[in-house]
């Protein structure tokens, strides 16, 4: 199922015409394109959008792809013509950091046509699949970049779906990959429910226990408590992205019905929610704190108003950063500070006193330009940043970077950005907001509405939520408080302190004594616990404190799943793959280390015999019980054509075999990396090949528990992105949630009521809503 990926590398769409005159008149007078260019712009948007990927994932690992990119598969293509064309190479994107971000014109068309770029293109769709690559528009790559991420921030990304930007910033709190357990997390919200298992879908790639996904309106995302040496305080968030659904007019060159469509009505119709999502955003920004605003559109209505009207909003709490030095390379437009407003019948307003009254539902007084000189220059609105198409070969963008001085005029005090400080006093971060500024205070006040509504849920709720928190569970949250839809998620329960399950665990893989246990969830109040997550600490403290008030989708990765074969030998639960790089540093037994022809066998054999293995693995496996283990490789820096980042792999130790418990589209990732040749030739042998690939898997199915589920999950997201269009590769997924069954039967129902709970608002623009 790479069909949706594959539209991505696509050339030849059905003929539309790429005319709107509405938006040439409305453009050209707004003057947001140099004198002289305007043709250039144009002509810019009807050609179609080079095809941009970025390789993923953190850092050793993410050079050794680049490294298979670059002298393995370009060169193929260096000299290669298609039809007597010379294939253009591909280039690397010159503002994107360590050359991770690549552009090209090759089309779906072109890819097939040799087999060279059938090998390329086999290594893109495969990649892709794995999590490794990722395809992504490249203005999209910028917000994530100019949010200045450091590993331990608190991270809200508002609306997230489908996912790449949220992947960016997961991989930038791993950049250290030592550190299993960043301080930071992200939080990933989005208003419609299906979007949000994309979001899971493409996060879980990732394998990182500080993200989680929830499913909020995103103007009025709730406040979080965390609970601070034993006080309840508010969480706000060192760092916060707001990628906002917009009109989407800067993505014309890759969805032709913009053309089409293209009308100011859609504009007008999103200012209002737009402006709500920054404001909401602002509130929970922590003082010293940076929100990116971003949308897809070139309209000043949906960015330099909505900007402007928070500066005016905020009396100086907040000011646009001066971000010009950063990305070079990057070439850019500043913010404008003069516009106008226009109906859809063309007619143009310069201030909100000429609005007539019928129309002042429509126009808002927001959406114009500040008048006080003085004022207006304060704002700096210059400081923005508009990408325009043609001079760069990008789609079009939109970005503000905020940063937040001081307390929004109507919040109380509040704490400011966690600053890393060196001391440190046992276990307890010493940082800037509490030293000294008598932060007893800090109660930003929610807004009127949540305020009436939560002192009658307060009262309700206290005696359960009590009890509950004592025994680790994290309910559902109440229907009555939020209209959520959607499909009904488990609770996530935590392993309690004395829970007999994790002893001979402990015991089988000699578990570190630092290893944060209470950090364990289970999603099944009764019945065997299948299946064991894990979360940071600080994601623990969000999931504990505020159930009654959060919907979660997911959080967590797989670290165990029970093994009922393993009883025997002492322990009932084999490692999961997903959790392994999280869950190695702790482990201290069971660990054989494996030379790099061992890898190719365990990745190439099904359940290859102790006897194929180099003489030192065969030792080492002679004095260990049978069961789940871990195997290590490490690179020899004296053998620089070896794969040169380490691998750890799941396996499983039998009588008289050795078997590697891994994904197929991994094993075939690692293979890739240390150069064993998997293409398949033509699709004839490919048929064949599927079938004896599906006995195996069946096979496996009966010996490793829960995969049937996982291929149900996989089936629920591919009919997703199918019915979504969104751009996301599929792969199959790992499930958290037991009860799949039902997702999918209610699948067809919240396909139904998906939009119902989208704000009035925004769902009268549904159709023009793009996000990339």
């Amino acid at each position: 199922g790479s069909g949706a990926f594959l539209q991505g590398w696509a050339g030849g769409y059905p003929e539309i015409v790429k005319e709107n005159e509405l938006f040439e008149r409305y453009y050209r007078e707004l003057g947001i394109v140099p004198a002289g260019e305007w043709d250039a712009f144009m002509a810019a948007l009807r050609e179609p959008l080079p095809a941009t990927l970025r390789i993923t994932g953190y850092r050793s690992h993410a050079k050794e792809i680049l490294h298979c990119l670059k002298e393995k598969y370009f060169r193929e293509l260096q000299d290669l013509e298609v039809d007597g064309q010379k294939v253009e190479m591909p280039q690397s994107l010159s503002w994107y950091p360590e050359e991770l971000a690549w552009h090209t014109n090759l089309s779906r068309k072109i890819l097939r046509k040799s087999p060279q770029l059938e090998k390329f293109h086999q290594f893109l769709v495969s990649e892709t699949e794995c999590g490794n690559i990722s395809r992504q528009e490249a203005v999209s790559m910028i917000p994530p970049l100019l949010l200045d991420v450091s590993p331990h921030h608190k991270i809200l990304d508002m609306c997230a779906a489908p996912g790449s930007k949220t992947a960016q910033l997961i991989e930038m709190l791993h950049a250290d990959m030592n550190v299993p357990f960043p301080e930071g997390f992200v939080i990933a919200n989005d208003v419609d429910n299906k979007r949000c298992y994309l979001l899971v879908h493409q996060a879980k790639r990732l394998n990182s226990p500080c993200i989680m996904v929830v499913n909020h309106d995103a103007s009025s995302i709730p406040n979080l408590q965390i609970d601070v040496d034993g006080r309840k305080e508010i969480l706000f968030y060192d760092r916060i992205l707001c990628d906002v659904p917009c009109s989407g007019d800067g993505t014309m060159r890759k969805n032709i019905d913009v053309w089409k469509k293209w009308t100011t009505q859609n504009s007008l119709q999103l200012h209002g929610l737009q402006l709500r999502i920054a404001t909401r955003g602002v509130e929970q920004l922590a003082e010293g704190g940076r929100m990116v605003y971003s949308t897809c559109s070139l309209n000043p209505i949906e960015n330099e108003a909505v900007i402007a009207s928070l500066l005016e909003k905020s009396q100086g709490a907040l000011e646009l950063a001066d971000v010009s030095s950063e990305l070079p390379g990057l070439k850019r437009m500043p913010g404008i500070t003069k516009w106008k407003v226009m109906l859809k019948d063309g007619q143009w307003f310069e201030e909100w006193k000429d609005v007539p009254s019928n129309r002042q539902t429509q126009i808002r007084p927001t959406m114009f330009p500040v008048k006080d000189e003085e004022k207006l220059k304060a704002m700096n609105l210059e400081r923005c940043l508009r990408i325009l198409p043609h001079h760069q070969n990008t789609g079009g963008f939109f970005v503000a970077v905020l940063i937040k001085k001081s307390p929004m005029p109507w919040n109380k005090r509040q704490p400011k950005v966690h600053q890393k400080l060196p001391q440190r006093t046992g276990d307890t971060e010493v940082t800037a907001a509490n030293s000294g500024n008598g932060s007893d205070c800090i109660i930003e006040e929610p807004t009127l509405a949540e305020n009436k509504e939560s002192k009658k849920m307060q009262e309700l709720q206290n005696s359960d939520t009590e009890q509950s928190k004592k025994e680790g569970v994290c309910g559902p949250p109440p229907s009555k408080k939020m209209k959520l839809f959607g499909f009904k998620e488990d609770p996530f329960v935590f392993l309690p302190e004395d829970d007999p399950l994790f002893l001979p665990i402990q015991k089988f893989y000699a578990l570190d004594p630092s290893f944060p246990k209470m950090n364990l969830l289970t999603r099944t109040q009764e019945g065997k616990k299948r299946q064991l997550y894990m979360v940071s600490k600080e994601l623990r403290n969000v999931l504990l404190n505020n159930s009654e008030k959060m919907k979660v989708i997911n959080t967590g990765i797989k670290v165990w799943s029970r093994n009922s074969d393993g009883e025997q030998f002492g322990c009932a639960f084999r490692l999961a793959q997903k959790g392994i790089y999280t869950l190695y540093p702790f482990i201290h037994a069971r660990i054989i280390n494996v030379c790099i022809e061992d890898v190719k066998i365990l990745l190439t054999q099904e359940n290859p015999f102790l006897s194929k293995f180099s003489s030192e693995t065969q030792k080492k496996v002679k004095d260990m019980a049978m069961g789940s283990i871990v195997l290590k490789y490490d690179p020899d820096p004296e053998k620089p054509h070896d794969l040169q980042c380490p691998i750890v792999l799941c396996g499983w130790q039998g009588k008289t075999s050795l078997r590697a418990f891994v994904p197929k589209n991994e094993r075939l990732h690692y293979l890739r990396m240390m150069g064993v040749e998997v293409f398949k030739a033509k699709r004839k042998e490919e048929e064949s090949e599927n079938k004896a690939e599906e006995e195996v898997q069946h096979r496996l199915a009966q010996t490793e528990e829960g995969m049937d589920v996982e291929d149900k999950e996989h089936d629920l997201v591919t009919k997703m992105e199918a019915e979504i269009g969104e751009e996301s590769s599929q792969s199959p997924v790992e499930s958290s949630a037991m009860e799949i069954e039902n997702k999918i039967e209610d699948l067809e129902q919240s396909s139904k009521n998906a939009n119902t709970h989208v704000s009035q608002e925004s769902k009268d623009t549904d159709a023009s809503n793009v996000k990339d």
